[in-house]
């Protein structure tokens, strides 16, 4: 049995309170090197006599753990625990596939032995409610949709920029150009978008900005005069929260664009001015900014050397309180529902906290979604951020069945891989998506296959996490990297063939919620080489994905399939079933 690889780390994703009387342990060993692991648990005051010597000692129950994943290199194995006073310790009794046994406990390895199994325990004090990491439970049955305003719908000409282009989706837009897409285009289409069935609509910037895509903000507190008015915004977010529809918006923390007030008054009055601590300067005169690549020294922090979006400095007092008063203006003024976080990880984790405190003090069951691309544990505690954009883990989903990259058993190593990274509560409070604004279009990936993009969509929306579509996939939009990505949305292709084997996608997952939304994950790989799924919740969701270059023979009764006929799937094919 390998010794260095039995990994357990208590207060952390391998133990966790699921809910306050609910406690969930994960041990993490070699692959394929353990045959079976028992905890022994019990409450460390809950004592029996020996049987020897009739002194009193820890009285312990056993219960068999069971293998729930393998990763790359580990084995997974998990247990939910309950106790009656609300305290536990614990350890591990593991058998290797080599018949030795060997306890896991806080001091480490030891011999099994009587005495030993009594020793060294790992604790958990005592089972505090307010120390649960808690994500809100209606992000668990939604499924979102993402909105780039500029280029959703054009419904008000009157607040068109100077130069707004035609509206011809077939476009291959510049950086710099404008269509006129505007909130009353989304008014206008709410009703579309409730019949594909989405209910949470997630907006990228709708605050006044230079650019068309808003990320370099002037002014936190007013809509872009191209996209509307509050009372527009206001009408917007009432009437979606009639349809059952919760509203995200996108915000910039990280840095402000550089015609705020702000920054100009900085290159204005230079240290002198009142805001010259709000950024991170280096040095007077602060423009222009000096490029790295052509071996100069930034005067000014940024966002990646960009010189109209200069870096706040999040830890300064008077910034953490300005970024507050916006996030809960929009909060207490508009009812909106969630925030998404622009650039999230480059700003401090202690402002994030004191923003996780602010939002849900006013809104109990307000989401906070932080964009952050790799690896997220340390701001998914429960005092920063709900959940990321899960890029680590869609991007697995696309190096397997758009690109090739991976296979079947690859990929789901690394899916398992990156679910043990987090509780089970994070694991549901994460967007899954495949395509957005930053990146190509699912179709374009998927080298224009439409079957091929639908299959993995499927796949994504039985996967733990929030489901999300980009404005576009249900019309089968194509696009290059941005800004190409950023098409006029092609509204001609409204309720056509894609966007009906879309709504089926989302039908499909808000009406098994229960299940797919909390209920547990289990990926693998058939003798035959399908891709399996299978969700236990509510009910079990079973699923297979043919991803090889010929015809599975398959035996089973679809829900909902593609490329399936007569007990055979064929390649790009997918078939679920439930019980």
């Amino acid at each position: 049995m390998q010794l260095a690889a039995l990994r357990h780390r208590p207060e952390s994703e391998d133990c966790f309170l699921y809910t306050p009387d609910e406690l969930r342990l994960r041990l993490h060993t070699a692959k394929a090197d353990v045959q079976a692991v028992t905890v022994l648990y019990g409450d460390p005051y809950v004592t029996a006599p020996n049987p020897t010597t009739g002194e009193p000692e820890f009285a312990y129950q056993e219960a068999a753990m069971i293998k729930t994943g393998t990763g790359q290199t580990s084995d997974y194995w998990t247990i939910s625990l309950t106790a009656p006073y609300h305290r536990l310790q614990y350890q591990f009794l593991v058998t290797g596939q080599d018949g030795n046994t060997v306890l896991l406990g806080d001091r480490g390895l030891r011999a099994d032995s009587a005495a030993n199994r009594r020793a060294d325990l790992f604790r958990v004090p005592y089972f505090h409610a307010i120390d649960t990491v808690q994500t809100p439970a209606w992000v668990k049955e939604t499924v979102w949709y993402q909105i780039f305003p500029e280029r959703f719908a054009n419904g008000d000409k009157t607040n068109d920029p100077k130069g707004t282009k035609p509206w011809r989706p077939a476009d291959h837009p510049g950086r710099e150009d404008y269509y006129g897409g505007d909130l009353q285009g989304v008014l206008d289409h709410l009703a579309d978008l409730q019949a594909l069935g989405v209910n949470g609509l997630y907006f990228c910037p709708v605050f006044t900005a230079m650019s068309n895509h808003k990320y370099d903000t002037i002014d936190y507190f007013n809509i872009d005069p191209a996209f509307g008015d509050k009372a527009l915004f206001a009408d917007l977010v009432n009437q979606a929260h009639r349809r059952g529809m919760r509203v995200m918006l996108d915000a910039v923390f990280n840095h402000m664009g550089s015609r705020s007030m702000q920054w100009q008054d900085v290159l204005k009055f230079g240290p002198q001015s009142r805001f010259a601590s709000w950024f991170h300067i280096n040095r007077f005169p602060a423009a222009p900014l000096a490029a790295p690549e052509q071996g100069g020294v930034p005067q000014y922090d940024t966002f990646a050397f960009e010189p109209h979006m200069p870096k706040l400095d999040t830890s300064n007092p008077a910034v953490q309180d300005y970024l507050l008063e916006v996030a809960t203006y929009w909060i207490k003024q508009f009812d909106i529902d969630a925030w998404r976080l622009d650039v999230a990880n480059e700003v401090d984790h202690h402002f994030w906290k004191r923003f996780n405190q602010a939002t849900k003090a006013l809104k109990p069951d307000f989401f906070v979604l932080g964009e952050v691309w790799h690896s997220s544990q340390p701001w998914l505690n429960g005092d920063e951020f709900d959940g990321v954009m899960n890029y680590a883990f869609t991007e697995q989903i696309e190096a397997h069945f758009l690109t090739g990259k991976l296979s079947a058993p690859e990929l789901t190593a690394a899916l398992t891989d990156q679910l043990m990274l987090y509780r089970d509560q994070t694991d549901q409070a994460m967007l899954n998506m495949l395509d957005s604004h930053d990146t190509a279009r699912l179709l374009t990936v998927a080298g224009g296959d439409e079957n091929l993009a639908l299959q993995a969509l499927a796949f994504t929306f039985l996967q733990t996490g929030m489901p999300c579509l980009y404005y576009g996939t249900e019309m089968g939009m194509a696009g290059e990297n941005d800004p190409d990505c950023r098409r006029p949305m092609d509204w001609a292709q409204l309720k056509g063939p894609i966007w009906q084997r879309v709504q089926a996608l989302v039908t499909f997952r808000r009406a098994q919620a229960a299940t797919l939304g909390t209920g547990t994950t289990v990926l693998s790989v058939t003798a035959a080489g399908l891709l399996k799924v299978t969700r236990t919740g509510a009910h079990t969701v079973t699923a297979y994905f043919n991803t090889t270059k010929q015809p599975v023979a398959l035996t089973a009764s679809p829900v909902l399939a593609q490329g399936y006929a007569d007990q055979q799937l064929a390649p790009t094919g997918f078939a679920v079933m439930v019980q």
